[in-house]
C-alpha cells in the first residue's frame, strides 16, 4: 500500500508555468514500499501514445528546481515526462529524511520507469531518462540493469560513489584515507543513536572562504541565492544526512556501464570540475550509439537550469533518434 503523501498543490516552481503543456500531480512507489512524488507534464493537444521520460536531480535538489525545468520543456517538445523526488526527499516518503543509497536511488529510476510503461496515453517501447548532477551516476547505472530503457541522458554527470571513496578530484584515494573518514563516519553513528538524531553534515559552505575552490564557489552563488533556492530543497537548507552517504563508499556504481546496450548521451560542461565523471564514464561505454557532448565554455552549475547553455535541441534529437 502506497503512503499517503501530502502534496502542494500550487505551483511553486523555481520556473514559470508553460502555457504549452498540461501538469498535474501523481505519485507512485519504489519495491522499498516507499512512495515518490512527482509533476507530470504532457503536451496540450497530442493524441496518441507517447514517448515519455523520466527525470530527476541534482543530488539534495527537489522537483520543482532544475528537473522540473528539463521535464516540462521536453513535455513542450512533445513527450510525456515526469520529474520526481527521490526517495527520503522533497514531497516524496521515506524516513529517515534526506538519506541517500546508490541501490534504492537507482531502484527509484525504475519505478518511474514502472510508472510510465503502464500508462494507457505512454509506448512503453519509447522511454527515456535524464539525470542530473548526481542523479546522472544513477541514471546510467540505471540503464546498466533495465533494459525497458531506450535511452538515457546524464547532464553534468556527478559520480557521487567515487567522491566519497576517492574524495575531489580523486585526492584522498587510498586506503589510509579511506579508513579515516570511516572512522569519522562511524563515531558519528554513535553519537546520533545515543542523541536519537541524526546529525547533518555537507551542504552549500556560506560564507565562502577567499580561498574556496572555484566549484564551491559556483554551488554556493547557485543555491545560496534565488536562482537555486527551494525551501524543499536540502542544498538550499541543511545539507545531507552522513549516514545516508556512508553506503556509497561500499557500493560503487557503474561496475556494468560497459554492457549498456542502450543509447547514451553525456553532456557537460568543459569548464566544470566533474567533467572528468563524464569523460571517464564515457571512455567505458561501448557501441556506436554512445555520446559525449562537452559545453564550451559552460560550469557545473549551468546546465541546472540556464536555458541558453542546456542543449535541449540536441537532447531532443537524441531521444527522437533513439525512441523510435
Amino acid at each position: 500500500m502506497e503512503e499517503t503523501l501530502k502534496l502542494t498543490e500550487e505551483w511553486d516552481k523555481v520556473f514559470p508555468k508553460s502555457s504549452k503543456v498540461n501538469h498535474r500531480k501523481v505519485t507512485f512507489h519504489n519495491r522499498y514500499g516507499i512512495t515518490l512524488a512527482a509533476d507530470l507534464y504532457e503536451p496540450k493537444n497530442q493524441e496518441g501514445k507517447l514517448p515519455a521520460l523520466a527525470v530527476c536531480g541534482p543530488f539534495g535538489a527537489v522537483k520543482e528546481q532544475s528537473s522540473g525545468l528539463y521535464a516540462q520543456t521536453m513535455a513542450e517538445r512533445g513527450y510525456l515526462a515526469i520529474a520526481f523526488d527521490p526517495s527520503f526527499t522533497g514531497e516524496s516518503g521515506g524516513t529517515p529524511r534526506y538519506m541517500a543509497s546508490p541501490d534504492i536511488n537507482t531502484e527509484d529510476f525504475q519505478a518511474a520507469v514502472d510508472f510510465l510503461s503502464v500508462q494507457e496515453n505512454v509506448d512503453p517501447e519509447k522511454i527515456g531518462i535524464i539525470g542530473i548532477c548526481g542523479w546522472g551516476g544513477m541514471a546510467l547505472n540505471a540503464a546498466a540493469i533495465d533494459t525497458r530503457l531506450k535511452a538515457s541522458v546524464a547532464s553534468t554527470m556527478y559520480d557521487m560513489s567515487r567522491v566519497n571513496a576517492k574524495g575531489y578530484f580523486d585526492g584522498e584515494d587510498s586506503e589510509e584515507a579511506r579508513y579515516e573518514k570511516r572512522k569519522a563516519l562511524n563515531a558519528q553513528r554513535t553519537a546520533d543513536y545515543r542523541n536519537g538524531t541524526y546529525q547533518r553534515a555537507g551542504g552549500v559552505v556560506d560564507p565562502v572562504p577567499e580561498d574556496a575552490p572555484f566549484f564551491v564557489k559556483d554551488y554556493h552563488d547557485y543555491y545560496k541565492t534565488a536562482r537555486g533556492y527551494h525551501k524543499r530543497s536540502l542544498n538550499s537548507n541543511e545539507g545531507w544526512n552522513t549516514i545516508g552517504c556512508m553506503s556509497f563508499l561500499n557500493q560503487p556504481i557503474l561496475q556494468y556501464s560497459s554492457e549498456i546496450r542502450s543509447a547514451v548521451l553525456l553532456i557537460h560542461g568543459d569548464k566544470a570540475h566533474s567533467c572528468y565523471f563524464s569523460r571517464d564514464a564515457f571512455q567505458k561505454l561501448k557501441g556506436d550509439n554512445k555520446e559525449l557532448m562537452l559545453i564550451p565554455g559552460a560550469v557545473h552549475t549551468d546546465l541546472y537550469d540556464k536555458m541558453d547553455v542546456i542543449p535541449f535541441d540536441k537532447i531532443d534529437e537524441f531521444f527522437k533518434k533513439y525512441l523510435k
